[in-house]
């Protein structure tokens, strides 16, 4: 890991991401815990027309 490229230059801009850096992203199903996969899926309740 302490050969990797950072994303961000001395400038703050973020570089353009390349496959390999695209291969080393994880699913959020790996990534987050249950409790908030779930609450990421659900909508609030709706407001009434008006």
């Amino acid at each position: 890991m302490a050969n990797r490229k950072p994303l961000i230059d001395e400038d703050g801009e973020v570089r353009e991401l390349t496959a390999e850096d695209m291969a080393k992203f994880r699913s959020t199903t790996e990534v987050l815990p249950l409790s908030l996969r779930k609450k990421l899926g659900v909508r609030g309740p709706q407001k009434a027309p008006t």
